[in-house]
């Protein structure tokens, strides 16, 4: 038996006027994972315990099969397991997005989190100069992908209070930023790092070509280094993991599974889908157990992009739902679980812990006379499974216990 998770990040939603009280599932033409929603199981889950924010570490920590109760230690943490940066036992770890900031207004803008998806070769060059500048004994900047970079304090205070930035998008970030023990260390490399950032020649040469520069870090996500049961002890399987996103891989380091580098995959609109399911199923020869993550429609939702997000639904179900069940053709008995790790509604531009739909496939038992579309609707169907606790899924999914 082989075992196929598929997660199209943030794309459940809300209704919108925009769409006559649609959402953006129920809106969007997915054949493929309508197809897999009426021969299957279909259920609601929610995978961010209560108290929890709701992040993509959380939620696809629960997807993997552990209680972030239990194993959750921040976000940042994990990004280094994917990075290969080893944290020591009092490291505390940070993620740093490159930001822009709109300094031109009475209060200062969160203006986009992502630096306009800036590449990760200008990133880098600007990650680099902050190094130069404000690296210390105690702390070390590391060049991650695109906006998204790593700081290490060998301090290791980790209980301030920090937000993350596409939780503020478009809103004055006064009351946001780092607060209570060891917050002033924080507010001190975010200023300094817009001086460094403000004439740095990257930043000229974008805004000379109309983007908006990197003008500033933005350190969230803190946490210490993790310790996870490793997946095959758990569940009895090898198997490996393929995402665009430091986090996800990070989950997957710490659990052991085999992490999958996809060429020209980005994290965004322009990913190579079609890559990710090739590459996926093609890791079932050696392996059990493949969980590809799709970052493009969570990206869509906290811009507020109503048609990226729309497309990369679309795309999300063609070339990678459809590609997967295509290349699955010849693989003898399989089972597929589709579902998003979490909302990102349009209209809030950030995640929500609202339940999610799911779909179970097994290619052994299917079932036939029903059609379902996969959406929200999900939730209101007379034969619908719901799962409070967002842990125990994978179990139900792999040996159909909770």
């Amino acid at each position: 038996m082989k075992y196929i998770v598929l997660i199209g990040d943030g794309m459940a939603d809300m209704p919108l006027e925009a769409l006559g009280g649609l959402t953006l599932l129920q809106k969007a033409a997915t054949p493929n994972m309508d197809a897999l929603a009426s021969r299957g199981t279909v259920g609601m889950v929610r995978t961010v315990p209560e108290g929890f924010s709701p992040g993509s570490d959380v939620a696809n920590l629960s997807i993997l099969g552990y209680d972030p109760r239990d194993y959750y230690s921040g976000r940042a943490p994990l990004e280094a397991a994917s990075m290969g940066i080893p944290l020591g036992g009092n490291d505390a770890a940070f993620r740093c997005n490159l930001v822009n900031l709109d300094f031109r207004k009475e209060e200062t803008i969160m203006a986009d989190y992502s630096s306009g998806h800036i590449t990760s070769e200008e990133a880098k060059e600007l990650i680099m100069a902050i190094k130069h500048e404000l690296d210390s004994d105690s702390i070390h900047f590391y060049p991650g992908i695109s906006y998204r970079h790593l700081m290490v304090n060998s301090d290791g205070v980790v209980d301030m209070s920090c937000t993350p930035p596409h939780d503020i998008s478009g809103r004055p970030i006064t009351q946001y930023m780092p607060q209570g023990n060891g917050g002033d260390v924080l507010l001190m490399l975010m200023r300094r790092s817009q001086e460094i950032l403000k004439g740095h020649p990257v930043n000229i040469d974008r805004i000379k070509h109309g983007k908006p520069p990197a003008n500033s870090i933005w350190l969230w996500g803190q946490g210490k280094r993790p310790a996870l049961p490793l997946f095959k002890e758990k569940f009895g399987i090898e198997g490996s993991l393929i995402s665009a996103v430091d986090l996800t891989k990070g989950l997957g380091v710490c659990a052991g599974l085999k992490i999958i580098d996809v060429p020209g995959a980005t994290g965004y609109i322009d990913t190579n889908y079609k890559g990710k399911a090739q590459y996926g199923v093609d890791s079932l020869s050696d392996r059990d157990f493949v969980y590809i993550h799709v970052e493009a429609p969570d990206e869509a939702g906290h811009s507020g992009k109503l048609q990226d997000k729309l497309r990369a639904i679309e795309d999300f179900d063609s070339l990678v739902v459809g590609e997967v069940i295509r290349l699955l053709k010849d693989t003898g008995d399989y089972k597929i679980l589709l579902m998003p790790d979490h909302p990102t509604p349009i209209a809030l531009k950030t995640h929500t812990n609202a339940p999610v739909p799911f779909v179970i496939y097994d290619s052994r038992h299917i079932k036939t006379n029903n059609r379902i579309s996969y959406d929200e609707g999900i939730a209101s169907l007379k034969d619908t499974v719901f799962i409070e606790e967002g842990h125990t899924l994978m179990s139900y999914f792999i040996k159909g216990q909770r």
